[in-house]
């Protein structure tokens, strides 16, 4: 017996969708806690240190895919409880690599965010010219 094809969805229940998603990776992950809190502490001090537009770029970007990997991981995480509930070396090293993306990224920005911050202090406190 053929399977018949899934309805097309509407944008308003992808769009549901996708926030559930947002909810439930925020809730259930407590390191995404932790990004999310060092994402808010590097915008207020690109406010404070009057950030440019280039930097609000790179600053937003680097959130942007620290939180977008982490999202990535904690998907990973909850397919891997879905299809194995015993020790499994081949889901261990998927879970490592994905909780490695995630360091990557969140060094990444971290070194992004040092170097940009890191420069606006430096106008700041007249180390250096604009």
């Amino acid at each position: 017996m053929a399977k018949r094809p899934l309805p097309d969805r509407s944008w308003r229940l992808k769009f549901n969708d996708a926030f559930r998603g947002v909810k439930r990776g925020v809730r259930g992950q407590a390191s995404f806690f932790i990004h999310f809190f060092a994402a808010a502490a590097v915008v207020l001090a690109g406010w404070i240190l009057n950030a440019d537009r280039a930097d609000w770029c790179l600053l937003l970007l680097c959130i942007t895919l620290v939180l977008m990997a982490e999202m990535f991981n904690s998907a990973l995480e909850c397919a891997a409880k879905v299809i194995e509930t015993r020790y499994n070396a081949h889901i261990r090293d998927a879970l490592d690599i994905g909780a490695a993306a995630v360091l990557i990224a969140s060094l990444g920005a971290a070194i992004v965010g040092t170097l940009v911050l890191g420069h606006r202090l430096g106008i700041m406190l007249d180390w250096w010219k604009a």
